[in-house]
């Protein structure tokens, strides 16, 4: 009889035990739906939707990765680290004991409402990583990194215990879906003696629904009205030493809305090239060109797939550029210290959208345009102060070019 107390005694506590671990391994959810990788905002844009992983992060599983697959109305996703029972009314990083990147605005938010400047802007098609560096499981101190797009944007030093942090995701906005992968690997390949194929991503200083790969520009906003417009501006304006850029269309899209030109820096980013003052475009669909005015002037042929576009500027013999290769210098040094940026994209995240942007009355200079590369014709032009940006607009679904900002050097 004591045997068989002793085996009915020992079913409970196990079935006791399998019941806790269920508990203590369940993710948590509010105003999302899940639909297998697929997390999905389902409230009504005035309140958060958050998601708290199963199980903390370890030393076998230190990094997890969202995908934005749609960034809705406002793009309010947030990816970090929370304490298991995080409350889910609250963006991870808003309260005590966590902290997030924020896609949004590129804030970091360290257990505050209040965010600071981090790192870029993120837009569909990017992924957001999070993660906690090896070191910190055994020297007492937890140092989390997060990522962009598999480049480390920075990190931060926080207090607790690695084991009491769990991956979270935050939404606000209608239409907000990303996808989750809570196995992503970590590891800088060139610890494995690996070649590393360079993305070019760092030449480009803002981009906004484009996705870059090696050369490559890729459209991935909406494009079903002229306030999706993607745009990529490059991180150096043209000088005398590089005057002159060009693209390749490999795909024309539905509509082949692709704009060629030369933008101020805070040029706005939700406006094709050409439109707003302080820039100036060739585009391709109907061959006119835009010089700040929404309504172009004729100017050269229509250009289509397989055509290549180029713009450059013609300085005057005394013309003197000072800003140069270190354009970005004294925006990195602005930045907090405790994140130490891999990736800089986005050195000046200011808000584009502002239109009060800098003195656009200097020094005239003249704005040529190729195609296929002939003179299709030339504007003089106020050259705005720091310089005019190589910048590329698209607008339709499908459109990609390749780019070459360098194609007269070597």
């Amino acid at each position: 009889m004591d045997d068989i107390n002793l085996h009915y005694r020992f079913l409970n506590w196990r079935r006791r035990i399998r019941e806790i671990r269920a508990v203590r391994y369940r993710e948590r959810f509010k105003r999302m739906l899940r639909d297998g990788d697929i997390l999905r905002y389902q409230g009504n844009s005035d309140e958060v939707g958050c998601y708290v992983g199963p199980r903390p992060l370890s030393k076998g599983n230190r990094y997890f990765e969202v995908t934005i697959t749609d960034t809705g109305v406002r793009g309010m996703i947030s990816v970090g680290l929370v304490p298991q029972f995080y409350k889910l009314d609250h963006q991870p990083g808003w309260l005590p004991h966590s902290v997030a990147y924020h896609a949004d605005d590129g804030k970091l938010y360290n257990g505050n409402i209040a965010g600071q400047q981090f790192g870029p802007k993120c837009n569909r098609g990017d992924r957001i990583g999070c993660g906690i560096h090896l070191d910190s499981f055994d020297d007492g101190q937890i140092t989390v990194f997060f990522t962009k797009n598999g480049k480390e944007v920075g990190s931060v030093e926080v207090p607790g215990s690695p084991e009491a942090l769990y991956p979270a995701v935050g939404m606000h906005s209608l239409g907000e879906e990303v996808q989750l992968d809570l196995q992503a690997e970590w590891g800088m390949e060139e610890e494995d003696g690996l070649m590393i194929v360079d993305s070019h991503e760092d030449e480009w200083g803002r981009l906004h629904d484009v996705t870059v790969t090696g050369t490559v520009l890729e459209y991935v906003g909406k494009g079903k009205s002229i306030v999706d417009v993607g745009l990529a501006q490059a991180r150096r304006p043209l000088s005398t030493r590089c005057h002159y850029y060009e693209l390749e269309i490999t795909n024309a899209g539905e509509k082949c809305y692709i704009a060629l030109g030369l933008a101020r820096r805070d040029y706005p980013k939700n406006r094709h090239p050409g439109w707003s003052r302080g820039s100036i475009a060739y585009h391709a669909d109907d061959g006119k060109i835009f010089q700040g005015s929404g309504v172009g002037d004729h100017f050269g042929p229509r250009c289509f797939e397989g055509d290549i576009m180029g713009c450059g500027i013609m300085f005057p013999r005394d013309y003197i550029f000072d800003s140069g290769d270190d354009i970005d210098d004294s925006d990195l040094d602005a930045w907090p210290k405790q994140s130490r940026v891999q990736n800089d994209l986005y050195a000046n995240n200011e808000d584009e959208d502002d239109d009060d942007g800098e003195d656009l009355e200097g020094r005239k200079v003249m704005v040529f345009f190729t195609r296929n590369g002939k003179v299709v014709g030339r504007r003089e032009v106020a050259l705005p102060a720091g310089g005019f940006y190589p910048t590329i607009g698209m607008m339709s679904t499908g459109e990609k070019v390749r780019v070459d900002l360098h194609p007269l050097s070597g």
